[in-house]
């Protein structure tokens, strides 16, 4: 028997999460190596769901308000080698590419500020995450002033020249 299950986690003001499978005991360490390296003024907690031996969540960071964090939607999920970082001060764009880099990271499923629904299967053995609603459905098609809009704001974060 599997069941579905539908597991929304509210993201805070100013925090913006990435999330994902991943496997091996030295996950969080690895991944406290790659956030610490990617920007001094970076803050972040992580949290990983060990899938065997003790099944323990595992946890670090450099902020304690967003390592609680991290560790409470860890407790939601509550899948197998299931890993999620919380940051602020940075954008996951500023971390993706050092997290890909990480050995055991098996894939990234979100990176987002958005309120997200993570959709995870229960059997007999545990949880695992199928996938993960981030955000909201479309209401249209952008217009030439929201080209613009965007555009501009491109350019006034630094993103673009």
């Amino acid at each position: 028997m599997v069941e579905l299950k539908v597991v929304p986690i509210e993201i805070p003001e100013g925090v913006n999460i990435v999330a994902g499978v991943s496997h091996f005991i030295k996950t969080v360490e690895d991944i406290y190596e790659a956030l610490a390296t990617s920007s001094p003024h970076l803050k972040f907690g992580v949290a990983f769901c060990e899938a065997s031996g003790p099944r323990l969540i595992r946890y670090d960071g450099n902020d304690e308000e967003l390592t609680n964090f991290a560790v409470e939607v860890a407790k939601k999920v509550a899948a197998g080698h299931f890993f999620v970082v919380a940051i602020r001060e940075g954008y996951p764009i500023n971390i993706l590419p050092k997290l890909r880099k990480v050995d055991e990271i098996v894939n990234i499923m979100v990176a987002t500020a958005n309120p997200v629904q993570f959709i995870v299967a229960e059997t007999g053995q545990g949880r695992g995450v199928l996938g993960v609603v981030d955000g909201y459905s479309p209401l249209g098609v952008e217009s030439d002033e929201d080209k613009k809009k965007r555009h501009d704001f491109l350019r006034m974060i630094g993103y673009k020249r």
